[in-house]
């Protein structure tokens, strides 16, 4: 009886670095496929289908959207309401926005190839933090531009609940400039568990960029330093929601 649990105990501590080397390879490949221009072709024919399709249906206004194709590396910060945000933003943009997707999402070979054509890579759900920030300061040392949900998961309501402090960190380690969105509406577009759209008005604003947190002579910014960038980048966004919310049509 203990030899059996001990194979099986010996059987599942080998098993978790053979996922993490899995995992590791998974996220090369979505980073090489999503290099080539094939993918970007990709990108950008199902961007213009749903830039005809998706945003007219959707109602959407947007203000100020120029700063989201800024050169460089770039975060953009919006709040998180609906599993449309990113795909709204995405239409909105010259430029790949890139994300971090769910491993879950490329088990199925045709949509992990279009996961990572369209610019995600795939992190593990409840990953430790490092391996997840890991990716996203990759992308953006490449001077990507990449989406950061600041407030984690999805929200409900109007007001900016609490950040992260991920997009600081970001910040400061690559000296990406952080953009911060208001999206309203999207909530009721979509809302979680529902299989369907409904046609509401969206209505989006984009701030002004925010530069990435220094410290002292150009030292690396200290952890007051992003707990106070991640204050008032919470501010920030709440003013963009309020102009999304005045600017949503009815």
């Amino acid at each position: 009886m203990s030899s059996s649990s001990e194979s099986e105990t010996t059987s599942s501590s080998a098993s978790k670095p053979e996922r993490k080397h899995d995992s590791r390879a998974l996220r090369e490949w979505a980073f090489e496929t999503g290099d080539k221009k094939s993918s970007l072709r990709v990108y950008r024919s199902l961007r213009a289908i749903l830039r005809r399709t998706l945003l007219p249906y959707l109602k959407v206004v947007s203000q100020n959207t120029e700063v989201l194709d800024l050169p460089g590396p770039t975060i953009l910060a919006p709040v998180h309401r609906s599993n449309l945000d990113s795909v709204v933003l995405a239409c909105l943009c010259e430029r790949r926005i890139r994300a971090l997707g769910k491993e879950s999402l490329f088990t199925v070979p045709v949509l992990r190839y279009f996961c990572a054509a369209l610019g995600a890579i795939p992190v593990r759900r409840g990953e430790a933090d490092r391996e997840a920030l890991a990716a996203a300061k990759l992308l953006l040392d490449r001077g990507e531009s990449m989406i950061v949900f600041p407030e984690g998961g999805r929200q409900a309501g109007h007001e900016v609940q609490e950040l992260f402090d991920g997009a600081a960190w970001l910040a400061a380690r690559t000296g990406a400039s952080v953009v911060p969105i208001g999206i309203s509406g999207t909530g009721e577009a979509m809302p979680e568990g529902s299989k369907g759209l409904r046609r509401s008005g969206i209505g989006i604003v984009v701030g002004d960029p925010i530069d990435p947190p220094v410290g002292p002579d150009g030292k690396r910014a200290s952890r007051d330093q992003l707990r106070e960038f991640t204050l008032d980048l919470r501010q920030e966004i709440q003013t963009v929601q309020d102009h999304a919310r005045d600017l949503r049509p009815s």
